[in-house]
């Protein structure tokens, strides 16, 4: 093991305890490196330093945070080779895909730099003559950042960027199985000219250091991408005392598949929305709603395509899918489509273990027929596993793609003006995509859903404002 990777409190690395190997999933038998996590009294002074930090910070020149964030976006991008490769061994991501990335996360730290310059404001007349009325925006204090796996520079990027730029302070939780890109993320914003305490990292588990992070009263707003079950836990602690909260959660996204598509197009849409990252988005095309008249069709052609699939270890060129991230998940995909099958879905494709030259969590993409009522319909399973329906016409189509819980993405595979409109406006989801993969989303514009996919304002873009602020509103008297 090459490297131990620290936590960073109040401007020092901590090493932490019960240290544990950085798994490689494309390559067991090669850790990343090791890394210690925080007890709980080491995240309550990570907290304390934030509170101490924060007030200057917010109080202190915009230039000086959008200095700070232009510097570690402009290293990110340089280094984005470099950042994508530790992205791949760590998380399995092919490295294109790290690459891009780690790209994406520069991208989003260079825009924060130009927000901060751009918090905005009002002014108003009163309805009482001499009366002159101010809407500024101000920092919420201190905020707790829980950030997932699968995303694991881009997702703390779009969190920790605008926490930053709005001058909040930061204690962010990585998700225990990508230490190393938390870590390597952190060591940029340590050379960021940040005071001691506005930004810290605290490697560990949920049990743990995210509990700390909800129950600590320092703690002014919770940012959280993750699992439904988790979610729904840390919002009725939030509401038992008042914390702001924000969760992005779960997906059970569709693409629908009209008979008027070009079915070429469909199906490269399909894979690439179900498929790439290993199907590992909370935005991935994990329901297939594919229109009667090209339904069989559709399928010889996805298996087909699918057959060309080459999954491998992700720092390898030319693998098009990389392992599951890690054991764990590795086997909840494998128990879904055990379930799959005691229910009477038929696999059409994959879904197996697959033994390559390094040992990893390689698993085939798979397809599955289903019905609606079946599990790997409704439930999401985040891996290379999607199942596909029949539609008798669009209206069907359309109400099996919001039969769902979730509301993040919905995508639809058209030649028809009127249905993608229809769509647009009818789909019950966050996001909506035409002629385009469900997983794919641009970093300046705002990301969220509705139903059980999310909970309070929107992240990334503009609209990341609502969140890592608080409105206030003044009179003054002439």
């Amino acid at each position: 093991m090459s490297q131990r990777f620290q936590s960073y409190i109040d401007g020092q690395w901590i090493a932490g305890a019960d240290s544990a190997a950085d798994e490689n999933p494309s390559d067991l038998g090669s850790p990343v490196g090791e890394y210690g996590s925080l007890a709980a009294a080491q995240v309550d002074e990570a907290i304390a330093a934030a509170t101490v930090a924060q007030r200057a910070w917010g109080l202190g020149s915009p230039q000086q945070r959008a200095d700070a964030l232009d510097f570690v976006g402009s290293e990110i991008l340089a280094r984005k080779e470099e950042l994508g490769r530790l992205l791949a061994q760590e998380e399995g991501k092919t490295l294109p895909e790290s690459i891009g990335e780690a790209a994406r996360a520069g991208q989003i730290f260079k825009f924060f730099a130009g927000e901060a310059l751009r918090i905005p404001g009002e002014k108003l007349a009163s309805t009482r003559p001499g009366v002159d009325v101010e809407i500024t925006r101000e920092p919420v204090g201190v905020v707790g950042i829980i950030a997932p796996w699968n995303f694991p520079l881009a997702i703390p990027a779009w969190k920790i960027a605008p926490a930053l730029a709005y001058g909040n302070a930061v204690v962010f939780k990585p998700a225990e199985i990508v230490p190393g890109c938390a870590w390597a993320l952190a060591e940029i914003l340590s050379r960021a000219g940040l005071p001691a305490g506005v930004f810290n990292l605290a490697i560990g588990s949920g049990r743990v250091v995210g509990q700390a992070l909800v129950e600590n009263r320092g703690i002014d707003a919770l940012s959280f991408t993750g699992s439904v079950p988790t979610g729904s836990r840390l919002l009725k602690q939030a509401a038992e005392r008042g914390l702001k909260i924000q969760l992005e959660m779960g997906g059970k996204n569709p693409l629908v598949v009209l008979a008027d598509a070009d079915l070429d197009k469909a199906v490269e849409i399909a894979v690439n929305g179900a498929y790439f990252s290993t199907g590992q988005r909370c935005t991935a095309s994990s329901r297939l709603i594919v229109e009667a008249p090209v339904y069989d069709e559709f399928i010889v052609r996805t298996r087909k395509r699918l057959q060309q699939v080459k999954v491998g270890n992700a720092l390898v060129q030319g693998v098009d899918i990389g392992p599951v991230a890690s054991r764990s998940q590795l086997d909840t995909d494998l128990s879904y489509l055990e379930i799959a099958r005691n229910e009477g879905a038929e696999l059409l494709h994959g879904g197996e273990l697959l033994e390559l030259d390094t040992p990893g969590h390689y698993l085939s993409p798979a397809l599955i027929a289903a019905q609606p009522q079946h599990r790997i319909a409704r439930e999401e399973v985040f891996g290379p596993v999607a199942a596909v329906l029949r539609a008798d016409d669009y209206e069907h189509a359309l109400a099996l793609a919001n039969d769902t819980e979730f509301g993040l993405c919905a995508g639809i595979a058209t030649t028809s003006l009127k249905y993608a409109t229809h769509f647009k406006r009818h789909a019950e989801a966050g996001m909506v995509m035409v002629n385009l993969p469900t997983a794919g989303v641009d970093p300046h514009v705002p990301f969220g859903g509705r139903k059980a996919s999310s909970y309070g304002p929107r992240e990334q873009g503009r609209y990341a404002v609502e969140f890592y602020t608080t409105v206030k509103t003044a009179y003054t008297s002439a």
